[in-house]
């Protein structure tokens, strides 16, 4: 018999009963925290096995899956036929959600791609942040913007093409500026026919997927060809091309003499602060054209833990290095994005997954994927090279980030200074309200500890008094939410409550900011200070007022506003906290707003009760636009709602 443990007491009854349930089968699971938010998601080829695992009592753990178990109070779970189709649905679910347990890319924002629209008569060229199934060609993904831009400026003197909204006639009297400048080809114009256009385009396309000798070859047969026919003019600009061409290409390293399309994967960690980088190499026809850098988030968590289905017993759950576990993370996030996947995938280690792996690249990528490590030759000396710019270029963000601090610094000493106050503001808590006519009225609390934010201890608050409905009234809010906040500051904890007995209380509470921000101008301090002195809290509390319009600094007790000087950390700092406190309450008006749009409209639907509305609501996250978008199937697919009512729902959304 196995003995199932937490670190620090015994299993919650719902997690006990769940480990009890599991199916011997693969799929995909959640661990879940007390309050309902995803943690950690997973996949598993036996996921009575692997989610077991983490609660063996003997199991050694490093600290941060420790943290994981600990904060565990449910597990759900889903049955896949394969375990492909589990590291497919653990894609979505990681995209989803974010948990925080997670390996992911540091940035959850998407990334760039260029797009050239080959299903148009005359293709143009745009940078786009989603690809979509629409007959185009796409490039990437770019780590930024920049580096789209930048790679089309220099293609455009070789490859000159249309980027505006002009239908082409090819009858136009007369070309814009970039026709002049030799950046477009005229076919508006008819300087350029249809088949003449395409073919500059499609060696664009060459030219970025790193077939650059074919390139090469085309634009001298194009300049040898037209000087045969006396066409000394056109002969001279596919001249100038060729050589503009010829620079471009010398800047692609030659690493192999195969004509083969490879990318390198290599991972680079500070063992000490656990900060994860990885760098692409991108191997086209042998050339390298092109590398991306990435910092992760949440690689510490496969220190120990598994990342793919194991094959273990229950009794004994395997361990894999973490970089293992982080490549096979990485791979799945990045290659889920990419517009063009190799044939052969070098990286420093292979995943334990690999099967599944390199079989849902085959199928993402339409034909045979191998991932590799390569062991003598020029791979292995290329493989370096990633390693040193991985290493390289997490020397780069840290040494970024350190900046940073020390700008942190020099903001809050600045702005103990310019406040006079007796000790620095380490942690600061910034206050706002968000409204729309008095409806749906929220309340933000932001906090940031040594000049950075600390999201964690961000608190919501809904307003259900005076100024929640009707008239608006921000002063009435404002003095509700700070009463809340400050009263769990000033009393003592209520352990005897029969309403929160087995609830554990959020200590955050308990820490008293070094200064408060309230988003506003005198009538808003007024408020603050008057909750302050409700609490006993005023003197040793600094509050302050900020004024949006001019960045006032109000002051209790001063009757002209206080002015930080422009350009300054402190301005920058406070304006930074501000904006924080307003994008979080803003966000939460939104949603709160979304949710009580579509519940209004379920509430109209013949057939749909509260008890099918709030199952609906529950399956989508009450988010209005997927409830919208669904499927007849997908609807079908909430619990309690047949074929009949799904119909009645989409037509009524």
């Amino acid at each position: 018999m196995i003995e199932f443990t937490l670190m620090n007491g015994n299993l919650p009854e719902k997690v006990a009963q769940k480990l009890d349930s599991l199916p011997t089968a693969p799929g995909c699971y959640q661990m879940l925290d007390s309050e309902g938010r995803v943690l950690y998601v997973g996949k598993a080829l036996v996921l009575r096995n692997r989610v077991r695992s983490y609660f063996h009592a003997s199991a050694n753990h490093s600290p941060r899956t420790q943290a994981l178990v600990a904060e565990i109070a449910d597990i759900s779970w889903w049955v896949t036929k394969t375990e492909l189709e589990a590291l497919v649905l653990e894609n979505e679910l990681i995209k989803r959600y974010q948990p925080r347990y997670n390996v992911r890319l540091k940035d959850d924002k998407t990334f760039p791609y260029i797009k050239v629209n080959w299903q148009d008569d005359f293709p143009k060229i745009q940078v786009v942040r989603r690809m979509r199934k629409d007959g185009a060609r796409y490039f990437g993904p770019y780590t930024s913007s920049r580096a789209c831009y930048e790679t089309l400026d220099a293609l455009r003197r070789v490859f000159p093409y249309l980027d505006c909204d002009r239908v082409i006639t090819g009858k136009d009297p007369r070309p814009c500026l970039y026709y002049h400048i030799k950046l477009c080809g005229g076919p508006c114009i008819g300087a350029q026919t249809r088949e003449e256009y395409r073919q500059t385009i499609e060696q664009l396309m060459h030219f970025l997927e790193g077939d650059s000798d074919r390139v090469l070859r085309q634009l001298k047969e194009q300049m040898e060809r037209a000087a045969e026919n006396l066409q000394f003019e056109l002969a001279a600009l596919y001249r100038d091309r060729l050589q503009s061409a010829q620079r471009i290409a010398e800047q692609q390293k030659i690493v192999t003499a195969a004509l083969e399309d490879l990318d390198y994967v290599a991972v680079a960690q500070d063992q000490r602060t656990g900060d994860t980088a990885v760098q692409v190499f991108m191997v086209r026809h042998g050339r390298l054209v092109g590398r991306d850098s990435f910092m992760l988030d949440g690689a510490e968590v496969f220190q120990i833990g598994e990342l793919s289905g194991d094959k273990s017993s229950e009794d004994n759950a395997p361990s894999v290095g973490q970089k293992t576990a982080v490549i096979g993370a990485f791979l799945q996030q990045f290659y889920d994005n990419a517009a063009f996947i190799p044939p052969l995938i070098l990286v420093q280690s292979l995943p334990r997954d690999v099967g599944v792996l390199t079989e849902w690249l085959a199928g993402r990528r339409g034909g045979k994927v191998e991932l590799r490590v390569p062991r003598r030759g020029d791979k292995v000396k290329v493989m370096a090279l990633a390693e040193e710019n991985a290493a390289e270029y997490l020397r780069v963000q840290q040494a970024a980030r350190a900046a940073d601090t020390n700008r942190q610094t020099e903001a809050i000493a600045e702005l103990q200074s310019a406040l006079r106050l007796d000790t620095a503001p380490t942690r600061i808590e910034c206050y706002d309200i968000s409204t729309l006519q008095g409806a749906n009225t929220v309340g933000s609390m932001v906090v940031f500890v040594k000049g950075a934010p600390a999201k964690s201890a961000y608190k919501r608050f809904k307003i259900h008094g005076k100024g929640s409905q009707g008239a608006p009234d921000d002063f009435a809010s404002m003095r509700e939410m700070l009463r809340r906040r400050f009263r769990r500051l000033a009393e003592p904890a209520n352990n005897t409550d029969p309403a929160k007995a087995g609830k554990k209380e959020d200590e955050t509470w308990r820490i008293m900011p070094d200064l408060v921000i309230v988003d506003g101008g005198k009538g808003q301090l007024g408020v603050a200070v008057e909750v302050l002195q409700e609490f006993g809290l005023f003197g040793q509390i600094p509050v302050i007022g900020l004024a949006k319009r001019e960045e006032e600094v109000f002051l209790p007790n001063a009757p002209d506003p206080l002015w930080l000087r422009r350009g300054s950390q402190a301005l920058h700092l406070v304006q930074r906290i501000r904006d924080e406190a307003h994008r979080f309450g803003i966000t939460y008006h939104r949603n709160l707003r979304s949710k009580e749009q579509v519940r209004s409209r379920l509430d109209d639907i013949p057939g749909v009760g509260p008890k099918r509305r709030k199952a609906i609501l529950q399956h989508f996250d009450g988010d209005i636009e997927r409830v919208r978008k669904a499927s007849l199937e997908e609807l079908m697919a909430v619990p309690g709602i047949n074929r009949k009512v799904a119909e009645l729902v989409m037509e009524a959304l």
